[in-house]
């Protein structure tokens, strides 16, 4: 096949969660311009409107929709309205995340349990809901966003053990789902980002900026582009015998 059908996204379909923001809108913005269809959806409605009405200019249909994936009622919902307006589901990016800083010893349950709902049950809640549509398909994409903070620890003034647990608990996820529906001929796999400029690091990269650099080999942080050729890859037929495989987009720091 001609390499740049392998990465050609026109008609496809794609739910990014988290999407209206951040490394979520700027995934969403690199499908589109490959010419993938996009349902956006994340807890703030008015965002994901504004971010749709703005991708639309690109040439592409789009949905905003409101969830919470926490919520299995409306991460179902988004599902199949997804399937009901398009016809199909190709691509799912779990992208929505949070994060919550507090020492170990002093974390509360409800903190603990907030960044673990969101970052690996909702990842658990859209892939099920999705994967109703995709197996029948024989066919589709999954991207889980982890982070390089799921592969490692991290020294004690950097306090975020949920976040961490999590986005391990995303990786092992990615493999294990890429084991048990490779015989739907379902790829799943995870982008684990670096230090990126986002409304959820912004303060750290504040806090840490030059001691970050110091680490990063490519001596910068993300900019607003840096993920859209990985999570085009992963989405596009480009990547049809890579699964369970973990995409580290970090200039260099876990090396």
């Amino acid at each position: 096949m001609n390499t740049k059908k392998l990465f050609d996204l026109s008609g496809r379909v794609a739910i990014i969660t988290g999407g209206s923001i951040g490394l979520g809108r700027q995934m969403a913005e690199g499908l589109a311009e490959m010419g993938a269809n996009l349902v956006l959806c994340a807890r703030k409605e008015d965002r994901c409107q504004q971010a749709a009405e703005e991708l639309k200019q690109l040439g592409v249909k789009t949905l905003a929709l409101s969830c919470d994936v926490k919520n299995p009622d409306q991460v179902r919902d988004v599902a199949q309205q997804t399937a009901s307006q398009f016809g199909r589901i190709d691509i799912l990016i779990n992208n929505a995340g949070t994060a919550w800083g507090a020492p170990v010893e002093e974390m509360k349950l409800q903190h603990w349990n907030k960044v673990m709902d969101t970052n690996l049950t909702g990842t658990f809640l859209f892939s099920q809901a999705v994967g109703k549509v995709m197996v029948p398909q024989r066919r589709g994409k999954i991207i889980n966003i982890a982070s390089v903070a799921g592969m490692r620890g991290a020294p004690p003034e950097f306090q975020a053990i949920g976040y961490h647990a999590s986005k391990g608990g995303v990786i092992a996820f990615t493999k294990d789902l890429a084991c048990k529906w490779g015989i739907y001929n379902i790829q799943v796999n995870a982008i684990a980002p670096g230090w990126f400029p986002t409304h959820m690091s912004e303060v750290a990269i504040e806090r840490n900026r030059e001691a970050f650099l110091k680490k990063i080999p490519l001596g910068r942080f993300g900019s607003d582009h840096d993920l859209k050729g990985a999570a085009v890859f992963l989405a596009s037929g480009a990547s049809d015998f890579v699964t369970g495989h973990v995409l580290v987009v970090d200039g260099g720091q876990t090396a």
